[in-house]
């Protein structure tokens, strides 16, 4: 799904690569159909502040946002179980890099496999429903990590509502 590739790169540290594919995401954006229009509106917004900010600046409020804000980090088991709580979340880590190895996906990146933007790979290379179901587990992380955003009024907190609104079992019942 075209969405979640979307969000995996605009969730991602930002480097020029992310700069240069500005134009190229927003075309993507207005031909994909699975995405709805304020999804795409909430994107192209995204889309002008980056297109907007010295990379260096991107880069610094990037850190400052996800690295040095513990109750922003995109590596969802910390907000389950810590980073104290290794026990607990080592076992829940080796469990998603199984899962993604089930599927057959190699990562390639020095992340954990809880990384938010991994997880949204993952999620793209999903049929809808099977990636409503998979995201549907970390729904209530997502909230929070969407909630705390907003609170601290991130430009990243819609993109991280687009996710929460897309990980919940109703999307399926509708």
């Amino acid at each position: 799904m075209a969405l979640y590739k979307i969000l995996s790169a605009l969730l991602d540290y930002p480097d020029q690569d992310l700069i240069d594919a500005i134009p190229e995401i927003g075309v993507e954006i207005g031909r994909s159909p699975d995405i709805d229009s304020s999804e795409k509106d909430t994107l192209r917004t995204f889309l002008d502040y980056v297109a907007q900010q010295p990379l260096t600046e991107l880069q610094a409020s990037y850190v400052k946002t996800f690295d040095l804000t513990p109750e922003h980090s995109l590596h969802l088991t910390h907000h389950f179980f810590g980073d104290d709580n290794d026990r607990n979340r080592g076992p829940a880590l080796i469990d998603l890099g199984e899962l993604y190895k089930d599927y057959g996906v190699q990562t390639t990146t020095n992340e954990l496999p809880d990384y938010l933007p991994l997880i949204l790979e993952f999620a793209a290379m999903l049929e809808d429903t099977e990636a409503t179901t998979f995201l549907a587990d970390a729904n209530k992380v997502l909230t929070v990590l969407a909630d705390n955003l907003a609170k601290a009024g991130s430009p990243y907190a819609p993109l991280l509502s687009i996710i929460k609104s897309r990980a919940t079992l109703t999307r399926l019942a509708a």
